[in-house]
């Protein structure tokens, strides 16, 4: 079976080190608004000049970036792109379902594919580099010659057990974006509040605890990170700093020696269609496991 990897543009992979630019992945690109014009992510947005214009932004409350699904006729294109290229078999990875609506969107344009091509439209529960290193992997084990059914009970695993954590350092966009209201909102500003977000079960992005200031949520964020690597060791999984702002991300790196937590991968920056709802100053891990051959898969 002939078997084309896709996956939509939040997955960061053309922000992420060049060696993974060139695996022959296929970018569903999601759409991005701000200030009047329209953007295609990852192909004319860059981040850090994306993030650094939302720390400059006057009245930020009325000047919010919007974000849009990808058409279905571009869904189609890419499917069609596919068949036309005689494959057989397509797996798409999509920003968590728990963000929006474009796994849906992909999802039931797949249907229309069903004579053509077989289409596994996987919803990631998460996003970042996260839903990336999901769609590396699993082209990784295409070119292996890994059956599709092995592929994915593979990529549940690894999407049972990864993290994606970040401690926003100021909650003004959460408020901005309707996230944080009333008195929840004015109180965690009064007192510093910082949280402490990851993905759940249902792939929300959800505050696993609050944290009064950016240091001590930085330093609880370690500690939990800490925690789920476990005893595993650094061959077994790889850890990456997140990030919008760089600024959060050196205080990260000082607080983090001193848990004794040290990264193996290079830092990337998070998606701007996922980060304009967090704001320019998150920092935090992607953590991925990696599945020893002694480790059942179920």
């Amino acid at each position: 079976m002939k078997t084309k990897i896709m996956c939509t543009s939040t997955g960061c992979i053309e922000y992420a080190p060049e060696r993974y630019r060139n695996l022959g992945i296929d970018i569903i690109r999601v759409h991005i608004y701000f200030k009047g014009e329209e953007y295609l992510e990852g192909l004319d947005l860059d981040p850090v000049d994306f993030y650094s214009q939302l720390e400059e932004l006057e009245e930020p409350k009325n000047n919010l970036p919007k974000t849009g699904m990808p058409t279905p006729l571009e869904i189609r294109q890419h499917f069609d792109k596919a068949v036309e290229e005689g494959y057989d078999e397509a797996i798409v990875f999509a920003i968590s379902s728990g963000l929006g609506g474009t796994y849906n969107e992909i999802d039931l344009v797949s249907r229309d594919y069903a004579d053509k091509i077989k289409i596994h439209v996987i919803d990631t529960k998460i996003t970042s580099f996260g839903e990336g290193m999901l769609a590396i992997k699993a082209k990784e084990f295409v070119d292996k010659g890994m059956p599709t059914e092995q592929i994915l009970k593979e990529i549940k695993w690894i999407m049972d057990r990864q993290e994606f954590m970040g401690v926003d350092a100021k909650l003004d966009y959460l408020i901005y974006n309707g996230r944080l209201k009333g008195g929840k909102a004015f109180m965690g500003q009064m007192l510093k509040i910082c949280p402490v977000v990851h993905f759940n079960r249902q792939g929300e992005c959800v505050a696993l605890e609050s944290v009064r200031t950016p240091k001590k949520a930085l330093a609880r964020s370690c500690e939990i990170i800490k925690e789920k690597i476990g005893d595993r060791a650094p061959e077994d999984y790889l850890l990456w700093h997140v990030y919008t702002g760089p600024s959060l991300v050196k205080t990260l790196c000082e607080i983090e020696e001193k848990y004794g937590i040290q990264t193996n991968h290079e830092d990337v920056i998070m998606s701007p269609v996922s980060g304009a709802h967090n704001g320019p100053w998150l920092a935090g891990y992607g953590y991925f496991p990696l599945r020893r051959p002694d480790e059942p898969l179920e």
